[in-house]
């Protein structure tokens, strides 16, 4: 069971430090095909002494014009703090949840592998569709397919789970193992790439081309931080997406059956969240998902509430060589984001889905996907904006070094979507 569930504003206890810490998120995951993946712009050489890869001269401009500019945005105001300069992400954003205005951006359209926070999308996409508590039965079939190196929960054939073991798997281990199951229970791998794929266009996170459902590096595999965050934010309005992603430790089933069956802990793999390996846990966190793979290098997506503001924030291989740099560039630049909100011009937001946008114009949606990643979208309702998914998420609160939940620290998720100045 997940160890935070959202409820509105009541505090839930969540259970104390792990007796013992995860093993280490060093890349694990090769590529699935002999060759490297697609270029995004730019040389993918990126090894010592080699010219690193630049962003392309044109990408999208999905949520404002300045999103599809190369480097830095940010419109500062009176009093607001610089950005911090330890960030080396090639990709990063920070974004307000509640409102989706964007108040900084880097290369934030810029198509990259996205590594296993690619997972955020596998369960936007199929959470609605599995029972959680329907039961399934492992096949070796199923498993046959998981890529070498891949961050394993430790599913085994021919033993039984319930949809929420699985999803357990998923969020707090990253297990391919888990994917690969689930999407067995969907139908198969290619009726879930299918699935994340026109999921990912019903979300206008239209960088995003799927090949492999759990994050693998594959030839063609990328997203966006910007499509990355705008999936973050859809998949915090289910309540059992933020319940998986905000939980800490849980129990796995092992080997036996029935009473007699064995369990072991999983923790999660979000360093700030757990504080593990040097990292500081981070005041109000509350999930998102991490990825690291020899491709996409270390990913991360997180969401935090401080003082009743709630951001996102995202960041796409660093190139810094401390320790854990995609968890401490993305703490930095949710410090900058809380010290600045209300002090910076927004420069672009996170767009409606094409079905918001639709209720609004009768059905004269958002241009289809014309392979650039672009789009045009249209102005939504007040309706729509005013529109509340009844989602309470809960945030998390560090003091002395155990995990609790705060009373103050909870947030709602609206659907306040934009007013569209999303364009093409």
């Amino acid at each position: 069971m997940p160890a935070a569930a959202a409820t509105a504003l009541l505090p839930v206890l969540l259970a104390g430090p792990a007796a013992a810490a995860p093993q280490d998120d060093k890349p694990k995951s090769t590529a699935r095909t002999t060759g490297k993946p697609k270029s995004t712009g730019g040389t993918t050489d990126d090894k010592p002494g080699r010219k690193q890869p630049q962003p392309p001269a044109a990408m999208s401009t999905i949520g404002g014009a300045q999103l599809g500019r190369a480097g830095t945005q940010v419109s500062l105001g009176a009093g607001a703090p610089v950005l911090p300069g330890e960030v080396t992400g090639r990709s990063w954003i920070v974004a307000d949840a509640e409102t989706g205005d964007v108040l900084a951006s880097h290369n934030a359209h810029w198509r990259l592998p996205p590594a296993s926070t690619l997972k955020m999308l596998f369960a936007d996409a199929l959470l609605p569709k599995l029972p959680k508590t329907a039961t399934h039965k492992v096949t070796p079939e199923e498993l046959a397919d998981v890529g070498a190196g891949s961050s394993l929960v430790g599913v085994k054939e021919d033993l039984t789970y319930t949809v929420n073991d699985l999803w357990l798997g998923v969020f707090l281990r990253s297990g391919n193992d888990a994917v690969h199951v689930l999407s067995a229970m969907n139908g198969g791998i290619d009726k879930t790439v299918e699935d994340m794929q026109a999921h990912a266009e019903e979300l206008q996170a239209l960088d995003t081309q799927v090949v492999s459902p759990d994050g693998y590096d594959a030839a063609g595999q990328v997203s966006s931080a910007y499509d990355l965050t705008l999936i973050a934010r859809n998949g915090l309005q289910k309540k059992d997406f933020r319940d998986y992603a905000s939980t800490v430790r849980a129990e796995f089933p092992g080997e036996g059956s029935g009473a007699k069956r064995e369990t072991f802990e999983i923790q999660n793999t979000n360093r700030l969240l757990t504080g593990e390996f040097g990292i500081a846990p981070y005041k109000g966190i509350a999930g998102v998902k991490n990825g690291n793979t020899t491709h996409a290098g270390a990913t991360f997506t997180g969401v935090a509430e401080q003082n009743g503001k709630v951001l996102l924030v995202t960041v796409m291989n660093p190139d810094s060589e401390e320790n854990h740099a995609v968890y401490k560039e993305a703490a930095r630049l949710l410090d900058w984001g809380f010290a600045a909100a209300g002090k910076v011009t927004p420069v672009g937001e996170l767009v409606a889905p094409r079905s918001a946008v639709l209720k609004d114009t009768g059905g004269a949606g958002p241009a289809k996907n014309d392979g650039t990643g672009a789009a045009a979208a249209k102005p939504v309702a007040a309706s729509a904006r005013e529109e509340s998914s009844g989602g309470v998420g809960t945030a998390l609160g560090i003091a002395g070094g155990v995990l609790v939940a705060l009373a103050a620290a909870v947030f709602v998720v609206n659907r306040r979507w934009p007013s569209g100045r999303g364009r093409s």
